[in-house]
């Protein structure tokens, strides 16, 4: 039986898709062996109750669908810089999670997976908001976007925090309180 060799292109993607694994894996084995009082130090200030109000308006629709205006949204969630914190602190949250899996893990894992897609909707509204930030007549698509964009970022955050909450009251309700105090 003769083998074929693999063409260039084939073994680099292999290549990378294998460090992509390493790499993941990697940053989860480091997740998972942090402290958790290191975890919650590491969480930044957000103004929670503001962004939830910018999310509540996008998760509850209403009559008018125009509650707030996108510089009253821009503001609530702190601008750019909210954006980035909530980036960091969601990180943050989906280690917290894994943590909570070692109590509760069944429903650690779902609570877990669920937050890891809203992670991806996270990043993915953040990249768009600062698309939108970028001064191109060509990107003018993307700014009138923006308020929505900045909606589904903080939709996304206020939901991994309240599932985390909501795992962390029913599985270790010793550590809920400073998790609360945290976020």
């Amino acid at each position: 039986m003769t083998s074929v060799p693999l063409n260039f292109a084939a073994a680099l993607a292999l290549c990378i898709l294998g460090a992509a694994l390493f790499l993941a894996l990697a940053s989860a084995l480091r997740r998972r062996q942090r402290d958790w009082t290191e975890l919650i130090s590491g969480l930044l200030p957000m103004d929670s109750e503001a962004v939830g109000l910018v999310a509540q308006d996008f998760l509850q629709p209403r009559r008018g669908q125009i509650a707030m205006e996108p510089q009253e949204m821009w503001q609530l969630v702190g601008g750019a810089e909210g954006l980035n914190k909530m980036l960091k602190n969601a990180e943050i949250m989906l280690a917290l999670a894994a943590w909570a899996e070692r109590w509760n893990f069944e429903e650690g894992v779902i609570v877990s997976e669920r937050m890891r897609r809203e992670a991806i909707d996270l990043h993915h509204a953040v990249r768009q908001v600062k698309l939108a930030m970028i001064p191109i007549g060509l990107l003018k698509r993307f700014r009138f976007a923006l308020p929505f964009h900045v909606q589904e970022a903080a939709s996304a955050y206020y939901l991994m925090r309240q599932r985390l909450l909501l795992l962390y009251e029913t599985s270790h309700a010793g550590l809920y309180p400073a998790l609360a105090a945290s976020l």
